[in-house]
């Protein structure tokens, strides 16, 4: 049985995003009901985490977020209602990576932003191969989810302007190494492939580093 917080949170912001923006977010329909799943998605702001999250549930999906978001007493209260887990960036966590493995396990959903930082403008920026450790790990598939809008979230709330808030879901894959050892450059590879996926469902004006990487044909993913 869920926390009683955690289901009221949910209900708030889910209330509260269809209020504060429009949200062209059909596709979420799309999330595979059961079964371990790595949801790669870009970071642009913080309005998208609790809306993605919220209009997920009842799945259970655990996201990864810096230590240093526990610094502040109310997204510390939150984030553990939410059971995320902490990730000390620049060094290797391993305590997050087993955490990240276990909730894979048990088969739900664990949330990735590779970028590891948010982008100011909504364009992608290169992302960092952590979650190819965890995909090739644990083998669960990797779902990509793109959005777009959130950047302009904060000019339009201090106007009283509502935001459009579009999200995209994409074709669930595996990382597959194809008897290749996996170095430094090809986990590099693996996740440009990767965050080409989330390109791909983009506009292009939002592709960033990615904008040649949509259109190319992956070497190591698998579709389903």
């Amino acid at each position: 049985m869920k926390n009683p917080f955690h289901t009221a949170t949910c209900w708030l912001v889910r209330t509260g995003t269809n209020v504060i923006c429009r949200i062209d977010g059909q596709s979420l329909a799309n999330v595979p009901s059961r079964g371990p799943l790595i949801v790669v998605s870009n970071h642009i702001g913080s309005i998208e985490v609790p809306l993605i999250y919220a209009h997920l549930q009842p799945r259970r999906m655990i996201g990864l977020a810096k230590v240093e978001t526990w610094d502040n007493p109310f997204m510390g209260w939150l984030f553990d209602l939410w059971e995320a887990i902490p990730v000390r960036r620049g060094e290797a966590d391993l305590d997050a990576v087993r955490r990240c493995l276990e909730v894979l396990a048990v088969g739900d959903i664990l949330a990735v932003a590779p970028e590891g930082t948010r982008s100011r403008d909504g364009r992608l920026l290169r992302a960092q191969a952590g979650v190819v450790t965890l995909a090739l790990r644990s083998e669960a598939p990797i779902l990509p989810i793109a959005h777009w809008g959130a950047e302009r979230f904060g000019t339009n709330l201090r106007r009283l302007a509502r935001t459009d808030f579009h999200v995209r879901v994409g074709r669930p894959f595996s990382l597959r190494t194809n008897g290749v050892q996996v170095t430094r450059e090809v986990r590099q590879q693996m996740v440009d492939e990767v965050m080409g996926q989330v390109a791909a469902l983009m506009p292009e004006a939002y592709r960033g580093e990615y904008a040649g990487w949509a259109l190319q044909p992956p070497r190591y993913l698998e579709f389903q």
